[in-house]
């Protein structure tokens, strides 16, 4: 329900503000995102993973993430101004400077949000996430209606930071308080650094192109970029987030077990990108009415960049596919490299795709590096660990039909179909018509529980 949520309010937004309103948030998420991967430098994580009483540490684990969190935000404060100029867009200092007050509040809710996830209250850890929905995006839709402009984001993200963290102590099992306990905090951050330094390094690989693409164009163009990247995550959203809640988990109780962890890896591979190729077509193939009909007008000089960037998108979800199975072989010195590998080589991909063309040539430099260079790393290092990739690849052939079969539709329903909308209803028909028959079989793969319910729910439509 929150990605529908998100998923709508992000519409609503985007008919309110211009692209250059979304180029200067751009920024701002961008200096937000990577400080958050690294506030409270990475010694959260000890609080799920400690043996013992929690509340031995949770006090230094709570000092330690506001004051890393308090100093880094007074470092953004003051480096504002020379980052947003060096970026062109000196207008953004104001909607960095406030935003990441996010920073902070993000340190005091890491304790509370750790022991949440520690003793699986999952419950009230959603109740804490849908607070922060509804307290930003109200407030960052009534701003915006009021003619705020990207300031309106950085209101929302405090004002939804604010708003969960209270509920997050409220609800958490335990009362801390800010504490000491020198003798602790070497081990936290001996544990906590790695970590928090392979969090950065991965979000700098997803924010790399719009500093990139924001300091070589205009804001105009960045909001457009990121409107397009944001619509291209759609199936990560949807469907990986949702698949890693159980593959993690379940690759670990096989990673003893290489053929069985093969078997698996493969039939998971296969299903997730039998739900994700058909979004990624689509989104391909109909970029330019899906924008104009879901965006409005103003927002299609976007659709030069969804297809490739649709393209990026199944790379990413077949990416994190890997990653979880590389994670249950504890090979996590091998994810860094290959993370580090693919933000050496996209650096200079998109700084030579933006100036030879634009936006679309970050989006065709950014696919073309995941697909050409990095998706083939994974897949040797899959290889040398025993894993048969090309099981895995032999088992997404239906898939890949299919989605061969959606992209040829598509030829004829936008060569005989006139207008946005009706391209869209009958191509969405199309593609189920040519793209479901192929899958069908993939049914075979799911666990015995989901093949009732589909066999269920098929019986009850046919009586209908």
């Amino acid at each position: 329900m929150l990605r529908l949520g998100s998923l709508a309010a992000g519409i609503v937004l985007a008919r309110l503000l211009s692209p250059t309103d979304y180029g200067v948030y751009a920024i701002a998420l961008v200096v937000l995102t990577l400080l958050q991967s690294f506030n409270e430098l990475g010694v959260s994580l000890a609080l799920v993973r400690w043996a013992g009483d929690v509340r031995q540490i949770a006090a230094t684990v709570m000092t330690v993430s506001i004051g890393a969190s308090a100093i880094l935000y007074a470092v953004t404060y003051v480096a504002a101004p020379a980052f947003c100029g060096l970026l062109g867009a000196p207008e953004a200092v104001g909607v960095v400077r406030l935003m990441c007050v996010a920073v902070v509040i993000d340190g005091v809710a890491t304790v509370p949000v750790g022991l949440l996830n520690r003793t699986f209250m999952q419950r009230q850890r959603f109740a804490g996430d849908a607070a922060s929905f509804l307290a930003s995006t109200t407030t960052t839709i009534l701003l915006a209606a009021l003619g705020a402009g990207p300031l309106s984001f950085a209101w929302g993200r405090v004002a939804g930071g604010l708003l969960a963290t209270v509920v997050y102590v409220w609800l958490s099992p335990v009362r801390v308080w800010p504490g000491w306990n020198r003798s602790q905090v070497g081990p936290l951050l001996r544990f906590g650094l790695p970590l928090a330094g392979a969090s950065l390094l991965v979000l700098s690989i997803s924010n790399v192109d719009n500093l990139i693409v924001g300091g070589a164009l205009s804001q105009a163009s960045l909001g457009l970029y990121l409107l397009a990247f944001n619509q291209s995550s759609w199936p990560l959203t949807v469907f990986s987030e949702a698949a890693r809640r159980v593959s993690l988990a379940g690759f670990s109780r096989l990673s003893h077990d290489p053929e069985a962890l093969g078997r698996a890896f493969a039939r998971g591979f296969a299903l997730l990108m039998a739900a994700t190729v058909p979004v990624c077509v689509l989104l391909a193939c109909y970029a330019e009415p899906l924008i104009r009909v879901v965006y409005g007008a103003r927002w299609v000089p976007a659709a030069v960049v969804l297809p490739p960037l649709a393209f990026l998108g199944l790379i990413r979800v077949a990416l994190f596919v890997c990653y979880d199975v590389l994670v249950s072989l504890a090979r996590s010195r091998l994810l860094v490299e290959l993370q580090l590998l693919w933000l050496v080589v996209l650096v200079p991909a998109l700084v030579v795709g933006v100036r030879v063309d634009g936006i679309r040539g970050a989006g065709l430099a950014h696919a073309a590096v995941a697909g050409l260079v990095v998706a083939p790393a994974f897949f040797v290092v899959l290889r040398h660990l025993g894993l048969r990739p090309g099981r895995v690849l032999r088992s997404c052939s239906r898939p890949a039909l299919g989605g061969f079969l959606i992209a040829a539709s598509t030829v004829v329903v936008r060569g005989l179909v006139v207008g946005a909308l009706p391209q869209l209803l009958v191509g969405g028909l199309a593609a189920a018509l040519v793209y479901l028959p192929v899958v069908a079989p993939l049914r075979s793969l799911l666990p015995a529980p989901w093949r009732t319910r589909l066999h269920v729910r098929s019986r009850r439509h046919a009586r209908v």
